[in-house]
């Protein structure tokens, strides 16, 4: 059977892959942000899997305010990078896993869980920016990747708690496919900003750090957070947060297994007014 063996959580900032496609990652303001990513690039090459489940929000572009679904899997062979307004990034396409993608939507709608089915979209920076800092700028990503969009942006949103358990229908899923596969599931956005308003350019790095601890040890209580104390604590965008929940409802240890290996823990202040957050936990 396939199995989810490793975790990743990373914020997903457009700065960031503005600065890896124009060269800047050396400059003094960019360097320490990238290097917290240099242990993840060697560990992506030491644990390279067969396919990656893409947890992230999509910032307007597969969906517009005409049509934003809570949750949508992509389904396609490919994906093409998303023009949000400056161009697409530089980066290859997203060769998709319809087989796996298809059993995942299949098993985890039978599960009570609401899904939209989605066999043609772009991916924006969302899902590129966090492939970029793990696996650098190769000519093609290292294996297939499955996208899955959650609606964070217009609300309402789903809650930490709705997350949580969409991780253990999506970790259940992928333990019935029948082909043996080594997956990773990768949960993006965050940590705490805020882009608008009287608050723009909030970062709480005591909160955040809190959380972190919270989503490693006590991934429950971090599941019982309230919207509300993302809002209040982590600022307007701080919400991308419950993406992570998703990866980690999908850990071994959330249904009985053992607790998992903290392989890396980064965290950086600023990058573009923004927090950015970096965590890789291995099944055990």
């Amino acid at each position: 059977m396939a199995k989810i063996t490793a975790s990743v959580y990373t914020s997903h900032v457009p700065a960031i892959g503005t600065a890896i496609d124009l060269g800047k990652t050396q400059e003094p303001y960019w360097q320490p942000v990238f290097q917290g990513y240099d242990f993840s690039k060697q560990w992506m090459k030491d644990n390279q899997p067969d396919v990656i489940f893409l947890v992230y929000n999509d910032h307007a572009t597969a969906f517009s305010l005409d049509l934003i679904p809570t949750f949508a899997i992509g389904t396609a062979a490919e994906f093409q990078p998303a023009d949000e307004g400056w161009g697409p990034r530089p980066v290859p396409k997203v060769i998709g896993h319809p087989e796996l993608a298809s059993h995942i939507a299949q098993s985890v709608i039978q599960q009570d869980f609401d899904l939209t089915i989605v066999n043609k979209m772009d991916v924006d920076h969302g899902l590129t920016v966090p492939l970029s800092l793990m696996c650098g700028q190769p000519q093609a990503w290292p294996c297939p990747v499955i996208p899955f969009a959650v609606n964070v942006v217009q609300y309402p949103v789903p809650s930490g708690q709705r997350c949580f358990a969409l991780g253990q229908a999506i970790r259940k899923a992928v333990e019935s496919f029948d082909q043996d596969l080594n997956v990773q599931i990768w949960g993006t956005g965050g940590m705490s900003h805020q882009l608008q308003g009287p608050r723009a350019g909030l970062i709480n790095r005591e909160w955040d750090n809190a959380w972190l601890d919270k989503l490693i040890a006590d991934p429950k209580a971090a599941a019982a957070v309230p919207h509300i104390d993302y809002v209040r604590e982590a600022g307007s965008e701080g919400i991308e947060l419950v993406m992570w929940l998703i990866a980690r409802g999908a850990m071994a240890d959330v249904a009985g297994g053992p607790a998992p290996k903290l392989a890396h823990r980064f965290y950086h202040v600023p990058a573009s007014n923004t927090a950015v957050g970096h965590l890789i936990l291995e099944n055990q």
